[in-house]
């Protein structure tokens, strides 16, 4: 009988520990902390270091930020609905977020937000808690005056975490210039849907230049569905074994 009763009780701790555990949340060990990246959906993702945690355009409702600890930062990069998503902004607490965005996303958003707005416009940077944040151009080529993303208006954004990680988060973009001279970047995330931003080959050439060590397809949802991010993979891993590709359900309701 106390046989049968302690099998019940592992069953159920381990059934506990299993349902506790997320796949799609990855772990990084640090010599000052441990990093947390979990994928939301699309392009937004939550990151936490040392009990501080960044909201990268967060999209998609609350339910999906359900359990998550409440933002520290926010991060937008672009005033597209999908970046800046007001509803979802609405339903979150952020009662002790500031807000790091260019000046067209803080032109949107209410005024309520505005003590906590720190504008950050490209080739601008600023150190909050232990994070160093500097804002990346994002933008289509060629530049058009009816280019969807022109350049100046949205942020990508490399964070330096306690000199320990750098993270690069593309936003809205094409292989342009300022993406393929990064340095020394250890997570990527790299859009790829078009006819918004870049095909997987565009992408991959991209990243095989300025070889991160870990990359994550994200934001690869475009008008004829998703994108192939096993072909992204392969272009990437065929070129250069050293780059780890790695593949998350950004869009678990697809």
């Amino acid at each position: 009988m106390k046989f049968h009763v302690l099998s019940i009780a592992l069953t159920l701790l381990i059934g506990t520990l299993s349902f506790g555990q997320n796949s799609n949340i990855d772990h990084f060990k640090t010599n000052k902390g441990n990093l947390t990246i979990q994928p939301i959906l699309h392009g937004s993702a939550v990151l936490t270091y040392k009990q501080k945690t960044i909201y990268v355009d967060p999209y998609g409702g609350s339910k999906l930020y359900k359990g998550l600890d409440a933002p520290d930062i926010i991060l937008i990069t672009d005033i597209h609905g999908d970046h800046l998503h007001q509803s979802t902004l609405d339903s979150l607490d952020i009662s002790n977020a500031i807000f790091i965005v260019p000046q067209e996303v803080a032109k949107k958003l209410p005024e309520t937000y505005k003590s906590k707005i720190i504008i950050l416009n490209n080739g601008q940077a600023i150190h909050r808690f232990n994070f160093f944040i500097k804002a990346i151009p994002m933008y289509n080529l060629p530049e058009t005056e009816d280019s969807r993303h022109p350049k100046g208006r949205g942020n990508g954004y490399v964070i330096d975490i306690d000199s320990e990680k750098r993270v690069y988060f593309s936003g809205d973009t094409e292989d342009i210039d300022e993406m393929r001279m990064l340095q020394n970047i250890d997570i990527a995330f790299i859009c790829m849907n078009l006819p918004f931003t870049m095909s997987i080959d565009q992408a991959a050439s991209a990243v095989l230049e300025f070889q991160p060590k870990i990359v994550y397809p994200y934001h690869y949802r475009g008008t004829e569905g998703l994108s192939d991010i096993e072909a992204f993979k392969k272009l990437i891993t065929s070129e250069n074994k050293q780059i780890e590709v790695r593949l998350k359900n950004w869009y678990p309701k697809d």
